[in-house]
């Protein structure tokens, strides 16, 4: 099992930047690909970003060019940068990764862009 523990959300004026962070716990060395999927109100959770074995990421359209996906193996961490915000990206972000076919979610971090 693993357990997925996001921070670095909060309040952002558009145009700003936040850093999210995501630590696995449990049995990090199975994990390979991990993700960021982010919930609006009233939307459907959808994929911001993903990083595979090789460093080789994967952006939904709306965040790419702004967005970065980062991963350090040492800490066990993944990292999404997050550049030039806007008040669309306002959401819940979640870390997720899957083990043997079984996904799992952290809690989430709350990222509120405004005006």
């Amino acid at each position: 099992q693993v357990q997925l523990v996001e921070s670095g959300g909060g309040l952002v004026q558009a145009g700003g930047s936040l850093r999210l962070s995501c630590v696995a716990s449990g049995s990090t060395f199975l994990i390979r690909i991990m993700g960021w999927y982010r919930q609006a109100p009233g939307k459907q959770r959808e994929l911001v970003a993903s990083i595979a074995p090789g460093d080789l990421t994967t952006y939904g359209e709306s965040v790419k060019g702004r967005f970065t996906i980062s991963r350090d193996n040492a800490k066990n961490t993944v990292y999404l940068s997050m550049n030039s915000l806007k008040p669309e990206d306002t959401a819940v972000y979640y870390c997720t990764t899957n083990l043997f076919g079984t996904d799992y979610w952290g809690e989430g971090t709350l990222v509120t862009v405004s005006e």
